[in-house]
């Protein structure tokens, strides 16, 4: 065994089996037990309904200051890493999109096969800046990634069993020789892409034609796999049908631990949920609370709730419950609909905005632990943690030495396991206290701060304060222990603390990632049509 993977001497029998979920784009306030948690709210006046994550939530430990990245796959990026997306050239999330490696053409030096050659909105007002671009695949070390290899969490849990079921999204639009299989999984049924219908999905999942990208022949690509057919006509639980058959068979394995990796569409776009639950919830009386009133968006949570019950289940019907860590995440804050183009969505309200915004609305998540007899239940931590260190808490909970393999590969994440059972942080077992984001992208959602399309930005945490970087010249500070809603920017009553995480910010940005990732000057910009109120002001000049 390598020394970068070295195994913590530990008894087999007891290291646990490991599940861990990821829904796509649900909400910090979707949740009714994190709902009450913020508000105060009694759960039964909520219109969405989550019973069996609030089981999860009460028979286990919940982190209510847990960050994701803005959108999907920088998440999924930095979960399959334990690395910032932003390090990883992975600052976006696309549907299919022109890469050198799709287009067949030669890379230029400096960049990557997998980068895409532009990414942007049909956004129609003045704009300041030119985007950055975005990695669409995580290098697996093959010949076209020229010794760029990086090290996967299933790979890292080396004598693991490790398997994937669902969204991908990190194999650069289904390219071959970047999917679940190439980073150490057993695919059971997987789609590599943003989105999927939740009918009649099985034939493009396992389409094997190149009609997205004609340039390259078939054999280049490699887009997906329904797995073994279900008798369910709904993705969601499809997925989980297969996900419990997994589970089945694993059970008589006792010798080799596994990990499930459950990555779900719920409740990712397009919003298609099943007939009756829709019913249900249209006239459900309580509809309208806290903005959430779209029914077919409440029950594609009834369905991803429903998921959650069923797993846990099936671990208790097969005795596997007492050593089995089962982990729960999102990817991203829910989309804010009063600031999408359709006005779709949900409400993170009272946090602000939502996914593709650095405000709270749309990075923290739920985050929830439950390993009966290890993890105290009904427990929060409310310290602020994001999502590189799933990787090493998942490292340090099957015995292996994480502070070894976060030290040989240069990883950012810290295990959280110590604060499993310490939730206030006594031990220091946690000392990690920085935590960045980076989005060099203008976008079609508006910004939760203007009527207007949201301009690229970076974001620091340190400590209780969150500084927030808007390349279009603006800084925001807040004291988010004691002002989580970003009420009261602090930028100009407290100037030398902004200047100290903006020096900071800047810092990390430079020395971390790659320039093609950063947002340009526009040289075309006309300030004299500007629709802001405040003029364009280049505050990056130092770092250029």
């Amino acid at each position: 065994m390598s020394e970068t993977r070295k195994q913590a001497e530990k008894p087999v029998a007891s290291r646990p089996n490991i599940i861990f979920i990821l829904a796509d784009d649900y909400g910090i306030m979707d949740s009714q037990t994190y709902a009450q948690k913020f508000t105060g709210a009694d759960t039964a006046k909520m219109f969405y309904e989550t019973p069996n994550i609030d089981r999860l939530i009460s028979e286990g430990t919940a982190f209510s200051q847990a960050y994701a990245n803005q959108l999907c796959s920088p998440t999924r990026a930095s979960l399959l890493t334990g690395k910032y997306a932003g390090r990883l050239g992975f600052t976006t999330a696309m549907p299919p999109r022109a890469t050198y490696y799709n287009q067949d053409i030669a890379v230029p030096e400096g960049q990557y096969i997998h980068d895409v050659l532009e990414h942007k909105d049909n956004i129609l007002i003045e704009q300041a800046l030119i985007n950055g671009i975005s990695n669409s695949a995580i290098p697996t070390g093959s010949d076209l990634d020229k010794g760029w290899d990086e090290l996967s969490i299933a790979e890292a849990l080396e004598d693991y069993h490790s398997a994937f079921i669902g969204k991908w999204h990190i194999g650069g639009f289904g390219a071959k020789g970047y999917q679940p299989e190439d980073q150490g999984f057993e695919p059971l049924a997987w789609y590599d892409a943003g989105g999927s219908a939740y009918f009649n999905w099985k034939d493009r999942w396992n389409d094997t034609t190149n009609k997205t990208f004609p340039k390259l022949a078939p054999e280049k690509l490699d887009i997906g796999d329904a797995g073994n057919p279900s008798s369910e006509e709904y993705l969601t639980d499809d997925l989980t049908t297969q996900a419990l058959n997994f589970l089945e068979q694993r059970a008589k394995t006792k010798e080799q631990p596994f990990f499930l990796y459950f990555s779900h569409f719920a409740i990712h776009s397009p919003y298609q949920g099943i007939a009756d639950e829709i019913s249900y919830f249209e006239g459900k009386d309580t509809k309208g609370w806290n903005g959430h009133k779209d029914p077919t968006y409440a029950s594609m949570i009834k369905g991803l709730d429903r998921s959650v019950g069923k797993i846990l289940d099936k671990l208790s019907s097969l005795g596997l419950e007492e050593n089995t860590l089962v982990v729960f995440m999102s990817d991203n804050g829910g989309i804010d609909a009063s600031i999408t183009p359709r006005g779709d969505g949900t409400s993170n309200n009272p946090f602000m905005g939502g996914k593709a915004c650095l405000t709270e609305g749309g990075i923290r998540v739920p985050l929830v632990f439950r390993w009966k007899g290890n993890v105290p239940s009904g427990q929060w931590v409310d310290l602020p943690i994001d999502c590189t260190d799933i990787y090493p808490t998942l490292l340090q909970a099957g015995g292996y030495n994480a502070k070894q393999i976060v030290a040989a590969n240069d990883l950012d994440g810290e295990s959280l396991m110590g604060l499993l059972t310490d939730s206030k942080n006594k031990k220091n077992s946690y000392t990690k206290t920085s935590h960045y984001w980076h989005y060099p992208f203008n976008v079609i959602y508006n910004s939760p701060f203007e009527p207007y399309p949201l301009t690229p930005h970076s974001a620091i945490r340190e400590g209780n304060f969150k500084l927030i970087f808007d390349w279009y010249g603006r800084l925001r500070l807040y004291d988010i222990e004691n002002d989580p809603f970003e009420k009261n920017d602090l930028s100009k009553t407290s100037p030398e603390q902004t200047k100290e995480l903006f020096k900071k910010l800047k810092g990390w940005i430079k020395e971390n990632i790659d320039k093609r990732y950063w947002p340009t000057l526009n040289p075309s910009y006309n300030a004299d049509n500007e629709v802001r109120d405040k003029e364009f002001k280049v505050l990056f000049n130092d770092i250029l």
